[in-house]
């Protein structure tokens, strides 16, 4: 007697349900570790949420940058955050090229969590940030995506 195609394909649906829901548990496992979640809010709260890897390091003085870079590279890995480069023509001496932004699925992971409600918030505290003449050129670098001046 042949077997019922709808109890065969049930298992399958649910192990793949199961397996979409551990993948974002895991996820989110991931942006809430303690300095993955505080890089994500300064990406965030940065004026073009695309900072450099100075900037982070700036707001970040307890973290070395290759602390940060490794967290960076998890959460890449995970697809919560791209790097993001200049082209080549566009880079200027002395200025960031490389920037570091959420990826629009990571965007979509944070926001179904509930977790982007304080991006306001997060915006207008930067503005609030006492930064170095450095710093504040780094800011005003151009960016990926962004038009030409």
């Amino acid at each position: 007697m042949p077997s019922d195609p709808s109890n065969s394909d049930t298992p399958r649906t649910l192990s793949g349900i199961d397996s979409t829901v551990e993948t974002q548990r895991q996820r989110l496992n991931t942006v809430t570790q303690e300095t993955r979640f505080v890089l994500i809010q300064n990406i965030l709260s940065h004026p073009k949420q695309l900072p450099s890897l100075k900037e982070l390091s700036y707001v970040n003085p307890s973290k070395s940058q290759s602390t940060i870079r490794e967290h960076l590279e998890i959460l890449i890995e995970d697809g919560i955050v791209e790097e993001r480069m200049l082209p080549d023509d566009r880079r200027q001496r002395d200025l960031p090229w490389r920037f570091y932004g959420l990826t629009e699925e990571g965007r979509a992971l944070l926001s179904e969590a509930g977790l982007l409600r304080a991006e306001a918030a997060l915006q207008d505290m930067y503005t609030r940030l006492d930064t170095t003449p450095e710093i504040d050129k780094y800011a005003q670098a151009p960016r990926p995506g962004q038009a030409t001046e």
